[in-house]
């Protein structure tokens, strides 16, 4: 029963270790290779990788809809149907790989217009830009695969594949770049690099799918029975178009307004704030986990509770990294490559705007995609062209306040104020006042610090800070009281951060009115329990029948989180400790008033056998398969 939360906790684990390392890699290599390569080169790969990611929307999301596909055949380990859909991918692929290749070539038609005027010198241009492109296309044409890895939830397998060798490759351009300060060098390691890692990956797919055979002319047929997948990918299309534009075009609109050395500079910016944006993806999409199972329930106080409960979690950890962003962003860039590589205090300010109206938004999206609301097609279209017509209006004469103004605006407008309607009269079928007079503290706190971290700032913290040691001591001596006093602060006023940290004592007697929501720091899918007790002790007891698809894994001292009402009527959030031990476990069980045994009631398990095949007396470590009353599961203990 654990396999599936199991993978999904090392995938967790892996991405965690990767982009830590990640993170220390990037702002280390950027250094030097600004240092060593100059600003001017810098922005040019950054602008040419920009234009290649333009024409891989041609990618169209095909392969977000054909991973739909693989689950159910990889659940029932159907050989034939995963090689139909895979090959099926593979035709359509390596459609995609070829439009890009034209389409690269075409486009490098105008690159003397473009970039002529470098002292890098066209040839140069060329031969980066080609080697992107062929870079791509190996992916399109081979890399593919990795989906089926991802589909089977083995993602940490890519992750810890495709991660070493970028680590490899980026220590390696560093070395060359700091010893030789060759351009060509730089590209051509990059190739090698990619090269070895299809070839490693590749080669690692077939030890584990030995039966994978992918035949692209059958694909090609198989095309018709899945109608499905050109329906998603219509309905796709427009959202990549408008999300490459407003998250994703960056380099390419500021290269073209501005110039490629600028490109370089706002570079800089862009790593913080996306590697930023990714720990917040990390740190909120473990609450998210579930949600689609509960709008399916249809129980509508359970659905707000929890809406609200995200939004006050997505909130602080919003708090998190944005007023230490409003602190220390500009010393950050100084101390990190150098104060020539500042951009103004007012390009610093709505970039860290941008990012708030990203990350506000996050709830209201999540609940909007798992209600499957996709109806409102016309505000994709709607905020694409506003975008562009304030960018093209406003480019030419500002520059980069131009481009991040046509984000601001439009991005403003649409996921501020018609999403949260669109969500609550289409989705919850509530006024959308529901939204705004619980929403509205939740806005006023954060401006509030938000005002107060600016104030801050300019009393005591200068942006040409150049010193390390001292921006630590600021960073230490200022974001844990102001943090402190903004959770106190959406404590007081805000009910959803009242529900996140109410305590176990809250929780009621009833068995109706509890559900498992928390396993290990993982959300997972709802289950009801099948009883409430009260120990001798006086604690609370809540037992749970877990099944495969409600399976987890543990690992010592395993903490559950359960949602349940206290004896006010309030919803709560609690946390109640629970012993992997099992014969501990019954211990306890037992010992609760009035309840039976573990073995009879909570754990009825008729026939106990091993992976192989071989019958079992008991529960050992690692894979069991359990029958028990009409089903077989797996059950995984460490």
């Amino acid at each position: 029963m654990g396999e599936r939360v199991h993978r999904s906790i090392m995938n967790i684990k892996v991405g965690m270790l990767f982009y830590l390392l990640s993170l220390i890699l990037a702002f280390f290599s950027r250094k030097v290779f600004l240092d060593c390569l100059g600003a001017e080169f810098i922005g040019l790969t950054g602008m040419l990788m920009n234009i290649l990611s333009f024409l891989s929307i041609a990618e169209l999301g095909i392969g977000t809809s054909i991973a739909y596909f693989l689950y159910k055949p990889l659940q029932e380990d159907n050989h034939e149907r995963i090689n139909e859909v895979m090959s099926m991918l593979s035709f359509l692929y390596r459609c995609i790989g070829f439009i890009i290749v034209v389409g690269g070539i075409i486009i490098s038609i105008f690159f003397p217009w473009w970039f002529g005027h470098l002292s890098t010198g066209l040839p140069l241009v060329y031969f980066a830009f080609y080697s992107f492109l062929a870079t791509t296309a190996m992916w399109y044409l081979y890399n593919y695969r990795q989906l089926l890895v991802a589909a089977h939830q083995k993602q940490y397998l890519v992750s810890a594949y495709f991660q070493t060798i970028n680590i490899v490759q980026s220590i390696t351009q560093i070395l060359l770049a700091y010893y030789f300060r060759n351009l060509w060098l730089w590209v051509v390691v990059g190739i090698v690099f990619n090269l070895l890692g299809v070839i490693i990956f590749n080669h690692r797919i077939h030890q584990l799918y030995p039966w994978l055979r992918i035949n692209t002319r059958i694909g090609r047929q198989k095309l018709k029975e899945y109608p499905e997948v050109l329906k998603k990918t219509r309905q796709i299309f427009i959202q990549k178009i408008k999300d490459f534009i407003l998250y994703r075009s960056d380099e390419i609109l500021v290269g073209a307004f501005v110039s490629v050395t600028q490109v370089a500079f706002y570079g800089n910016y862009l790593i913080v704030i996306n590697k930023l944006n990714y720990l917040v993806n990390i740190l909120g999409d473990g609450m998210s986990a579930g949600v689609g199972n509960l709008i399916a329930e249809g129980n509508k106080k359970n659905i707000m509770k929890v809406f609200w409960e995200i939004t006050a979690t997505r909130f602080f950890i919003m708090g998190m990294v944005i007023y230490p962003l409003l602190l220390f962003l500009q010393p950050l860039i100084a101390c990190w490559v150098g104060l020539e590589y500042q951009l103004s205090s007012i390009i610093a300010y709505l970039l860290i705007f941008n990012f708030v109206l990203r990350l506000q938004y996050a709830t209201v999206q999540l609940f909007i995609g798992s209600s499957g609301l996709y109806g409102d097609v016309w505000t994709s279209w709607a905020e694409l062209i506003l975008n562009l017509s304030i960018t093209l209006a406003l480019a030419p004469s500002y520059g980069i306040v131009g481009i991040l103004l046509g984000k601001i605006v439009s991005t403003f407008i649409f996921n501020v104020f018609w999403k949260p309607y669109y969500l609550f009269s289409h989705g919850f079928h509530l006024s959308v006042w529901e939204f705004w007079r619980p929403m509205f503290p939740y806005y006023a706190i954060f401006g509030l610090y938000a005002a107060v971290a600016i104030i801050l700032k300019h009393q005591f913290i200068e942006d040409q800070m150049t010193s390390w040691p001292q921006l630590i001591a600021y960073g230490l001596a200022i974001v844990p009281i102001l943090l402190l006093l903004y959770f106190l602060n959406l404590f007081v006023c805000t009910r959803g951060m009242k529900y996140f940290v109410a305590v176990a004592t809250e929780v009621s007697k009833t068995k109706s009115d509890s559900q498992l929501w928390y396993i290990n720091g993982t959300w997972v899918n709802i289950v009801n329990p099948t009883d409430v007790r009260i120990l001798n002790d006086g604690r609370i007891m809540v037992s749970w029948s877990i099944d495969e698809n409600t399976g987890y894994v543990l690992t010592g001292e395993t903490v559950f989180g359960l949602t349940s009402t206290n004896t006010q009527g309030r919803s709560v959030i609690s946390y109640v400790g629970f012993t992997s031990n099992l014969r501990t476990l019954e211990q306890e069980l037992n010992n609760a008033t009035g309840i039976t045994p573990l073995s009879s009631q909570l754990l009825p398990l008729k026939e106990i056998y091993a992976p192989d095949g071989t019958r079992r007396n008991h529960l050992a470590h690692g894979v069991n398969i359990v029958k028990t009353e009409g089903k077989t599961s797996k059950v995984y203990l460490q």
